[in-house]
């Protein structure tokens, strides 16, 4: 996670007990315009939005790549092809297209979680890397690569960016950094997260402290 790597090594050398003065402290550096006051307020923190992706390389990446997943579709006779996962993956976002969106959100996470989780370092050689969802499909992956599976999942599924946001988070049970989805529904925020087989709601996770959500407009820093 690059900003990910920009951010949180800036706190990281924080105790816990300390961290709400210093990501303040880093809040004031990095953003200026709040969201909305009507927006459920993720994991019960303040938050304020920031324009420009300058320190996400890895997610422009993303972005950048991940219109090339769908360019070609092919058969599957060859399991061990990347178009067959990409073929596979476009096929089951087919069959959820007449679905609720909470039905839709379910079987997304639901099918995501079925891949392994695979280190960066034991994939790609390196400590952080952000994979498109062809490489994800293709590699297993991390944390942030299930979210960002998730993430395009619900995008062709016709979900906004506006209800959606990859969170980069705190566990405060396990002491690591950790990557979730958040899907904005009605008046909650529901989790998508490969530590969890159900979707949840936000205000069950008590043990997350948010650092920085983005999606394809913006990102936030968040505040105690």
């Amino acid at each position: 996670m690059t900003l990910w790597m920009a951010l949180y090594q800036a706190w990281r050398p924080c105790r816990l007990s300390a961290y709400f003065l210093c990501l303040i402290t880093l809040t004031h550096s990095y953003a200026h315009a709040t969201t909305p006051q009507d927006s459920p307020r993720l994991f019960g923190y303040s938050e304020r939005a920031k324009e420009g992706f300058q320190l996400f390389p890895m997610w422009t990446r993303v972005q950048q790549q991940r219109p090339k997943d769908f360019l070609t579709e092919q058969d599957c006779e060859h399991s061990r092809r990347l178009a067959c996962h990409l073929t596979e993956w476009q096929h089951f976002l087919a069959t959820l297209k007449t679905q609720e969106p909470r039905a839709q959100i379910a079987a997304v996470n639901a099918y995501a979680n079925e891949k392994k989780y695979i280190l960066d370092m034991d994939n790609y050689g390196v400590a952080d890397y952000w994979a498109t969802p062809k490489e994800f499909l293709a590699n297993n992956g991390d944390c942030e690569d299930f979210s960002i599976l998730k993430y395009y999942s619900l995008r062709n599924l016709g979900f906004t960016p506006d209800v959606l946001r990859i969170v980069v988070v705190q566990d405060t049970n396990l002491k690591i950094p950790h990557a979730i989805l958040a899907v904005y529904f009605g008046s909650d925020v529901l989790i998508l997260d490969n530590q969890v087989a159900q979707v949840v709601s936000h205000r069950l996770a008590a043990h997350y402290v948010p650092v920085y959500s983005i999606n394809e407009k913006q990102w936030w820093m968040h505040l105690p």
